[in-house]
């Protein structure tokens, strides 16, 4: 059993990447960005596995009253 847990990390090592917005399978987020007729910025990206917002919600505390 201690073994799994030793190979399993080596395992998914190549698999995963931690690029600028999260944890990926892809070392360089694929983002197409555009501008519309108003000229407003739109910016769609790929998913990512885990993005680095969602992990600072996980630890906000918020104080009983």
């Amino acid at each position: 059993m201690k073994w799994m847990l030793l190979i399993i990390p080596f395992f998914f090592s190549g698999c995963l990447y931690f690029n600028d917005r999260g944890v990926s399978t892809h070392l360089y987020n694929k983002c197409h960005e555009s501008y519309d007729a108003r000229g407003d910025y739109h910016e769609e990206c790929d998913p990512n596995l885990v993005d680095y917002d969602e992990v600072k919600g996980w630890f906000e505390f918020t104080k009983d009253p």
